[in-house]
């Protein structure tokens, strides 16, 4: 009888690590999919013909994806079960990258990205609870940390492979997302087999899609810390992932696909290590550390475009996934500890929309004031932003933050 109990334990903790990898794998490859196109807009800038304000457009209507997942499928996978809404999802992703294997003009593109933003929203807050369920034991960072540093990865991923086939490989806005959809293939295939943790799923029509978004006023001055902080966490992430591949090849002259890809893969392994060598600091103190480098991140970046410097685009890279992975795990963190238990959720999706705003806004204004001045000059423009913001959040943060 002992050993069969050993057996049969050895067994679920295998079945428990195979389900995890398997979340874990849907995460990541769903997040690849938003930044699969970070190496190809140059491309796509030149095939279709439109404008850097089109550019930060395109790049910026996936957000309308995230907070309709955000705010209409928030509680999907807790209705209707982890599984289903995660195949859901994948299915989203998937039709997603048909259209992008298909497009044909820039409404392609938004109504892509869209979906992509809208299928990423839904799969990404059920993998989070997924893995939250399937890795035993009370202490449920674990879960957290997994998920934030796959999240990061699989964005790196995407945009690295992108880049790679753009550069070396024919058909480059055919060629990724025939790959990404062999990919989502086998990754929808691991969700089917892996078992759901929701033990009494309900039905579709049990789903409330009344938003619930409010921040109380008794938490209001020390949720500005951490709003900031995300806003402006996601605004450096933003920037990188739909500019700097225009910014390469414009003011340093760098036209290869593959160093596009490659940069902001630098940035997401830096983010992922970082997530996890600190899991062990402080909330506090990781927020706040991440505004202090905020703002030497914003000053490299427009100095690597005054010299026309690969090298210090380099550093500045490396600041920008420290101070985001610091920026979004710390600020997250604030949250879920100044927020009322029984309102936890609705100030945690207030967060997050502080971070889709920061992803999409300051993208869109640096894509409209580049159109009116040189690309150094709205750069600066962002970095003043960026300067300005870490510093209202510090203060705040310093005074109210606990």
């Amino acid at each position: 009888m002992t050993i069969n109990a050993q057996t049969m334990t050895r067994d679920n903790e295998l079945g428990g690590r195979a389900a995890t990898a398997a979340v874990a794998a849907m995460i990541a490859a769903l997040f690849a999919g938003s930044t699969a196109l970070t190496p190809l807009y140059v491309i796509y800038k030149q095939a279709f013909g439109f404008s850097q304000i089109t550019l930060t457009l395109v790049y910026a209507v996936y957000v309308i994806g995230n907070l309709g997942a955000l705010i209409l499928f928030g509680s999907l996978s807790d209705v209707v079960g982890r599984r289903p809404a995660a195949l859901a999802a994948m299915a989203i992703a998937v039709v997603s990258a048909l259209i992008f294997l298909f497009a044909e003009n820039v409404a392609w593109l938004d109504l892509a990205r869209i979906l992509s933003g809208l299928g990423i929203g839904v799969g990404a807050g059920t993998g989070t609870a997924w893995l939250a369920e399937l890795i035993e034991g009370e202490d449920k960072s674990r879960a957290a940390i997994i998920a934030t540093s796959i999240n990061f990865v699989g964005l790196g991923l995407g945009a690295l492979v992108a880049g790679l086939l753009a550069q070396y490989a024919p058909w480059p806005l055919r060629l990724t997302f025939a790959v990404y959809l062999v990919l989502l293939a086998l990754v929808t295939l691991l969700i089917w087999r892996t078992r759901d943790t929701v033990s009494r799923p309900g039905r579709l029509t049990d789903v409330s899609m009344r938003p619930r978004l409010s921040v109380p006023v008794s938490i209001r001055t020390r949720f500005v810390a951490p709003a900031v902080t995300g806003f402006g966490a996601m605004a450096l992430v933003g920037f990188y992932a739909a500019l700097a591949p225009s910014i390469l090849a414009q003011q340093l002259h760098a036209t290869n696909h593959a160093e596009a890809g490659a940069l902001f893969f630098e940035l997401s392994l830096v983010a992922a290590a970082i997530i996890v060598v600190t899991a062990g600091l402080s909330s506090r103190f990781t927020m706040l550390a991440a505004l202090v480098l905020m703002i030497p991140t914003a000053a490299l970046i427009v100095a690597a475009q005054f010299f026309a410097s690969m090298a210090t685009m380099i550093v500045a890279t490396a600041f920008c996934g420290v101070a985001a992975a610091l920026g979004y795990r710390g600020g997250l963190q604030v949250v879920n500890q100044i927020a009322p238990a029984d309102r936890r959720a609705e100030v945690a999706s207030a967060f997050f929309i502080c971070c889709f705003c920061g992803n999409a806004l300051p993208v869109i204004g640096i894509g409209i004031l580049s159109s009116w001045a040189s690309a150094t000059v709205a750069s600066l423009a962002f970095a003043g932003m960026i300067t300005v913001f870490s510093l209202v959040a510090v203060g705040f943060g310093a005074k109210y933050t606990r």
